[in-house]
């Protein structure tokens, strides 16, 4: 199915307002849309549904919200409290991609979200459909009819490899950076004891650090990979030590990660860990899902997190001042955080993470 035939049934439905948050499976739409002036990129899918129910409320016009499965159960508080139909019934059109459906092989976290997608979405009591070729645009159509006649919320899902787009199109990513993330994890791996524990953020960041350990002979570490939770990784670290005080824990976040759940910056500011290092890679991109923008290149990381209550801000942007950095940071005590602005890039052939339950428990031990 391609993107253009795709948007042209929203258009003849008049659906103009676009928002949610990036998702491989969907790269092309959100790639497609990037230089529409209705478009929004939005940092929480429940925010992306909260923009989306404004937007109704100006236009009278059905919103098109899109997100990986996985981000569905972050909008279901407004899509039920609010735009539910026993509430405020609001109608809107949800796009998401399907991973883990059962045509498909998948890891772990993203199998046990799939089974349950159809579920979620008969429980909620949205009509759906499954697009997988043209024919099944015209039930789209049906659907978004059917939402703008009775006011209610529809969905409809797309699989693996089904969404296309006719040109190649880049992102106005302007971010300027020759630093490369796995450079600096490589470092860090380098300079920290053996037994550090490692809290990673999804996506390439936790792929990268687990590559690197598996081939650069850093076998004992104790990592913890999120392989799912998008924006979780700072509280779950925060949640480890304080309950061990005396372990130090490094966590490596992503800006669009640390995006979506920013608030448990103010947390850790408030509660002050002293063994907590806090690491953002800031490459102003969601790079693993397709390179779409965060924005995170405009925010003032070092106000926020100060105003906030970290103790200490440091900034990398390359090999040097990593080094630098590490030296200084040795006897302070944190919360600490270090921004390092990278580019977009990776190691190739980029592994994941296997035997989730074997790391859990070498790291708990």
């Amino acid at each position: 199915v391609l993107v253009e035939d795709f948007l042209k049934i929203l258009k003849k439905e008049k659906v103009n307002f676009f928002s949610g948050v990036p998702d491989s499976i969907l790269k092309n739409l959100s790639i497609y849309l990037e230089d529409n002036k209705n478009h929004f990129i939005s940092t929480s899918e429940g925010s992306a549904v909260s923009k989306a129910i404004g937007n109704y409320l100006a236009t009278k016009k059905i919103p098109c919200i899109y997100m990986q499965n996985s981000g569905l159960s972050n909008a279901i508080n407004p899509l039920i409290s609010i735009a539910g139909q026993n509430v405020y019934s609001i109608p809107m059109l949800l796009v998401i991609g399907w991973r883990g459906s059962p045509n498909f092989k998948d890891e772990p976290q993203h199998e046990a979200k799939g089974k349950i997608t159809i579920k979620l979405l008969k429980l909620l009591k949205i009509k759906y459909c499954i697009i997988k070729n043209n024919k099944d645009l015209k039930k789209l159509k049906k659907l978004l009819q059917y939402s703008k006649k009775q006011k209610k919320i529809i969905a409809c899902l797309f699989e693996k490899n089904v969404l296309r787009i006719k040109r190649k199109i880049s992102f106005h990513n302007s971010i300027k950076s020759s630093f490369s993330r796995h450079v600096f994890i490589n470092e860090l791996l380098r300079k920290i004891k053996k037994n550090t524990k490692i809290i990673s953020t999804t996506g390439y960041t936790s792929r990268e650090l687990f590559q690197i350990r598996k081939y650069n002979k850093y076998e004992n570490g104790k990592d913890f990979y999120m392989v799912g939770g998008m924006g979780h990784a700072s509280s779950v670290s925060l949640g480890y030590v304080l309950s061990k005080k005396k372990d130090k824990v490094f966590c490596l976040d992503g800006d669009g990660s640390l995006l979506m759940h920013m608030g448990s910056l103010a947390t850790i500011g408030n509660v002050k860990p002293k063994n907590l290092i806090h690491i953002l890679f800031n490459n102003n991109a969601h790079e693993s899902v397709g390179g779409q923008t965060t924005n995170a290149k405009k925010i003032d990381f070092k106000k926020l997190v100060q105003s906030l209550g970290y103790k200490y801000y440091f900034k990398v942007t390359n090999l040097l001042s990593t080094r630098k950095i590490f030296k200084q940071i040795g006897r302070k005590k944190g919360p600490i955080f270090i921004e390092v602005i990278i580019k977009q890039s990776s190691l190739s052939s980029l592994e994941r993470p296997k035997s989730l339950k074997l790391i859990k428990e070498r790291f708990i031990k």
